[in-house]
């Protein structure tokens, strides 16, 4: 097997998965219960949570542990809230149409336009406006300051994109808002203006610091970074007011209720720290692994061809349906993706492509390359050679239909 799918799930690190094993079976306590044996897992589990902390550079006492990427990124959005005194449809019109969505009751939320499901659901689910993206997928600078009112109050923009890999400017972003934030307390505008980021495809690719990136809002995910599956955390800082999705017992503040999912967290820190410690071995591995993609394929479009993450390689080939030549691939063992994972399952075009101004036609054409640990040198040369091989016969068949 050659697996090229590490955007879309990635395994657990040995070393993550032996530092879990004990907290299925001997230390299985409930953090939340009073005896000791249970106090000692919730020390194990504060510190876990203070190792993640630590890589982004934040304390313990900032994250919020969720159940994933998804709960955190929708968990973000509740720092700005809905006006009770609003209803979601105007009245029906004298003439007996329908009421329509009243726009101007919800907070103005600003999203960039290629970000993952989980942004744009939630946002668009409360009024929010998309910010456009050059054609290298990077933010639209220009149209982030020309959507930004004295009444938005939250803006949300991916670290890394989890179908091109594109890396965005926070911190361009960020100076964008505070000179925005100083000139609202001049005109004495209080009105809050967040940044959040998912920062899912990012944690064992780049140097994360919340601080130089002036981000008030960070999700992480674990599945991304060779930890266990179901396991996230939001960083918040901390004049940033969240509302609780779930309710009960009041565990993470009182922001996630819900007996603590010790091995998870457990598993999450170790595949954080270990990530964290080879972080720039890593990076040069997958840049060398993808110049000798790009160098050894053959008749494809690169599409991500700037400020991208190393290990993202998307590729478009003309007039080839990306959809046959992954079920082709597959039947040589060579797993890859057209995109988003829970896209793809749908059969949905691809939003971010669309948004870059690709056609449809090299919508249908594109695949996505995502390389990781379980490669090596030698899967890297073997993919390109199959890939090449599959496309070259997929042409010639298309040329006698």
């Amino acid at each position: 097997m050659i697996y090229l799918d590490h955007a879309a799930a990635t395994p657990v690190n040995k070393k993550a998965l032996e530092a879990m094993e004990p907290y299925f079976s001997h230390d299985f306590f409930n953090p939340s219960s009073a005896y000791l044996p249970a106090k000692k897992v919730s020390a194990d589990y504060e510190s876990a949570k203070a190792t993640i902390a630590h890589a982004i550079g934040a304390k313990s006492s900032d994250l919020i542990i969720t159940a994933g990427a998804t709960e955190a990124n929708n968990l973000a959005f509740t720092s700005v809230s809905l006006d009770g005194s609003c209803q979601l449809f105007s009245s029906p019109t004298s003439q007996g149409s329908a009421g329509v969505p009243l726009q101007s009751c919800y907070p103005s939320i600003l999203y960039l336009v290629t970000e993952h499901d989980s942004v744009r659901k939630v946002a668009e689910q409360r009024g929010g406006k998309p910010i456009k993206v050059l054609k290298t997928g990077v933010i639209d600078l220009d149209d982030l300051k020309q959507k930004i009112t004295d009444e938005t109050e939250l803006i949300s923009v991916s670290l890394v994109n989890n179908e091109l890999g594109t890396i965005q400017p926070l911190a361009e972003i960020s100076a964008i808002i505070r000179e925005i934030k100083i000139d609202r307390l001049k005109r004495g505008i209080k009105k809050q203006l967040l940044l959040h980021s998912d920062a899912s495809q990012a944690l064992n690719l780049l140097d994360i610091n919340v601080a130089r990136l002036g981000v008030d809002l960070l999700t992480l995910n674990s599945a991304k970074v060779y930890g266990p599956k179901g396991v996230g955390a939001l960083y918040v800082s901390h004049d940033v007011n969240l509302k609780p999705l779930t309710y009960g017992g009041g565990q993470e503040n009182g922001l996630r209720s819900g007996t603590e999912n010790v091995p998870g967290v457990i598993g999450f820190a170790k595949a954080v720290e270990i990530a964290k410690e080879h972080l720039n071995g890593n990076r040069k591995k997958y840049a060398t692994w993808r110049q000798t993609l790009l160098k050894e394929l053959t008749d494809y479009e690169l599409i991500n061809k700037k400020h991208s993450v190393d290990n993202f390689v998307n590729l478009c080939y003309n007039n080839i349906d990306a959809e046959r030549l992954i079920y082709l691939l597959e039947d040589k063992q060579i797993y890859v993706s057209t995109g988003a994972a829970c896209a793809a399952s749908k059969g949905q075009k691809s939003h971010v492509l669309a948004a870059i101004g690709l056609s449809d036609s090299q919508i249908a054409g594109s695949l996505r390359l995502t390389l990781g640990e379980t490669n090596d040198d030698a899967q890297i040369h073997e993919a390109a050679k199959i890939i090449n091989e599959v496309v070259a016969k997929e042409k010639e068949r298309l040329q006698n239909v």
